[in-house]
């Protein structure tokens, strides 16, 4: 990380900034075209993310006692220290005064009101608002008909590389049992939602108590979802306690 320091005034000495934020940094999540208040330390290096992007911009006032730099997806947010040395006695003073800052990530504005308080370095995650996330899901699916979506979504999900636009939803608690297969237990172990593509999916864990051969077909559901588009078992041959992967793509979301 490039170094922060910068002249604060002819009588000041700024305090050597370490190379990374220590390792208590706390997490904020700060959403798009809304005002987040947040507290940041006015000690150590706070870092700024901007998910699935880059930053391409950080506005804030010159005149106040901040340096920031920025790589990537990167930015670093230092409220700088003063120390005066008078006649052999060193003074430090810390910023208190709230300062605003807005980021430009991904295309979206996020406006911080920043509050320097006496704690850890605090990491600030810029998530995607729904615009955002169509547009990006509209690149990415866009080109693809509507049988290639379906096995796209379902590879990022056995493969576990979620796209950041897709949208992690809480999954149902609880074991599902389903008329066709009142022996087999189901569990919810993740749920997506793609904004702008119509287009839910969720990943199961399917346990039997006996040796199994699974049917796709079986699955077709409502308790499984009330538009089910798509249908795949990473495994249909199963002993007695192995599980299965599940994967079930939905046209609409909220299911």
């Amino acid at each position: 990380m490039p170094s922060l320091a910068k002249a604060w005034g002819p009588s000041l000495l700024l305090l050597a900034l370490p190379l990374a934020a220590p390792t208590t940094a706390q997490t904020i999540v700060a959403m798009p075209d809304q005002t987040s208040t947040i507290r940041l330390s006015n000690r150590d290096i706070n870092h700024v993310i901007c998910a699935g992007g880059e930053i391409e911009d950080v506005k804030f006032s010159a005149e106040k006692a901040i340096a920031v730099e920025r790589a990537g997806s990167d930015a670093w947010i230092k409220f700088l220290v003063r120390e005066i040395d008078d006649a052999g006695a060193m003074t430090r003073t810390y910023v208190t005064v709230p300062s605003e800052f807005f980021i430009t990530c991904n295309g979206a504005v996020y406006a911080l009101y920043a509050e320097p308080s006496d704690i850890p370095a605090q990491t600030v995650m810029l998530q995607s608002g729904s615009v955002q996330r169509a547009k990006a899901n509209e690149e990415l699916l866009g080109p693809l008909v509507e049988e290639e979506r379906a096995v796209s979504i379902t590879l990022s999900m056995l493969q576990d590389r979620i796209p950041a636009s897709f949208t992690n939803v809480a999954p149902r608690s609880g074991s599902l049992r389903l008329g066709l297969l009142p022996e087999v237990s189901i569990e919810e172990r993740s749920r997506i939602e793609i904004d702008g593509s119509g287009l839910s999916a969720s990943e199961y864990l399917v346990s039997v108590p006996s040796d199994t051969l699974l049917d796709e077909r079986s699955f077709l559901d409502s308790a499984l979802g009330a538009n089910i588009f798509a249908i795949t078992l990473d495994r249909s041959n199963l002993s007695a306690g192995e599980t299965a992967r599940l994967i079930v793509v939905r046209r609409g979301v909220g299911q």
